[in-house]
């Protein structure tokens, strides 16, 4: 991993410098937190205003409609934008960094064409459609029938932890093909549109009061045939590309974030007297050299991806992370839980003041060692297929 920048990606970071500072200014206020449709028109708004700059899918191959940048470029963008406090993918994250990716490397030219661009211009809003109230953290004890009817397939079952599905047009949907195959076989992606009959999204209210997921359930709805991402049973393998975007580069921009907290943080102790507190100190510094080892190895999960193989995708290549992602996710899981605790620390007793962005950022914390694949689950992912040993009893 080279980590050092040429000259044309110091002049690409010139450039979006200088676009950010001319747009951000203009943007309108930010809806409230419990404004979805409102959420969804501004994220999709700034999503347009990327693909009018030429920013939208940076790092997707240009025969996917994105522009092919370097691993080191996509970095820059996702470093810069998060410093210049640029909005995030918002509601839109399903499609434009599982869904989409997932599409533009096992999706067939037609699949590409109709789904890729909407995306990329924040037209189609993605959720994703995997968990299940019975299956918690197996995902491979899916029940979500699909029974093959012609040129469609009915679905039956139910899905949780939604996110985004009472303003998304598509969900990225598991369903069990063949009830009578192995677990991790008889499985298919299938692409939901989410206003078809039978379709009924009931939201999820967080502990930070937020609606943001939803359970989503299933009456005999009809998909067509068409819509089935990679072939009949092979969902297995399209899902592990999807959670390998998931645990590879989704949280880039927020790790940036939180360097930019633990910075506050600092300056926070410093200027209400808790400097002179050297357990603190230490607490902030051994956090420092957590984020920053977890910068590098975004850097060598990203690098990793642009040289990276994805398989059956008629000649095209890169783009899929390893998975070394999985080591990611486990530590900034556990990290961002800690930047926090520390946060709580510094604030004293505003840290029980809910309007605190601290404190509801420490709530959503809380929810990271187990949304995209519980520790317990990465653990056995790093301990089975990078380190080699034996699957437990």
């Amino acid at each position: 991993m080279d980590l050092a920048c040429t000259e044309e990606e110091e002049a690409f970071r010139a450039r979006l410098r200088t676009w950010l500072a001319e747009v951000l200014p203009k943007l309108p206020p930010k809806p409230a937190a419990t404004d979805w449709p409102g959420r969804r028109a501004y994220d999709t708004a700034w999503q347009r205003m990327l693909y009018d700059a030429g920013y939208a899918g940076l790092h997707w191959p240009r025969d996917a409609g994105g522009r092919g940048a370097t691993p080191t470029q996509h970095l820059i963008f996702l470093e810069e934008t998060e410093k210049a406090g640029a909005p995030y993918v918002g509601a839109n994250f399903v499609g434009l960094l599982h869904a989409g990716p997932t599409i533009a490397v096992e999706g067939t030219a037609a699949q590409r064409a109709r789904w890729l661009p909407p995306i990329l211009r924040g037209e189609e809003v993605w959720c994703q459609g995997f968990s299940e109230p019975d299956a918690g953290s197996d995902l491979a004890a899916l029940r979500t029938r699909a029974v093959r009817d012609g040129d469609d397939y009915v679905v039956t079952g139910a899905k949780v932890w939604t996110s985004h599905a009472e303003v998304a047009d598509w969900c990225e949907l598991l369903v069990r093909t063949d009830p009578d195959a192995p677990r991790h076989r008889g499985i298919s992606w299938l692409a939901l549109p989410m206003d078809a009959p039978g379709v009924t999204v009931r939201p999820l209210r967080t502990l930070a009061g937020s609606t943001e997921f939803a359970e989503v359930f299933l009456d005999e709805v009809r998909v067509p045939v068409s819509h089935r991402v990679g072939a009949e049973h092979d969902g297995w393998r399209v899902t592990m590309v999807t959670l390998s975007f998931e645990r590879g580069t989704a949280f880039v921009g927020e790790v940036v974030a939180c360097r930019r907290v633990l910075a506050e943080l600092a300056r926070a102790a410093r200027a209400g007297g808790r400097w002179d507190d050297a357990v603190l100190r230490r607490r902030l510094g051994r956090l420092n050299a957590e984020f920053t080892a977890l910068w590098r190895l975004t850097q060598w999960n990203v690098s990793e991806a642009g040289a990276a193989s994805p398989g059956r995708t008629e000649g095209r290549t890169g783009g899929v992370p390893g998975i070394g992602g999985s080591v990611f996710k486990l530590r900034y899981s556990h990290a961002r839980q800690e930047l926090y605790d520390a946060a709580a620390e510094v604030l004293g007793g505003q840290a029980l003041d809910a309007g605190h962005p601290w404190v509801a950022d420490r709530l959503a914390a809380l929810a990271y060692t187990i949304a995209a694949g519980t520790s317990q689950i990465q653990r056995n992912i790093v301990a089975e297929r990078i380190l080699g040993l034996p699957k437990g009893r």
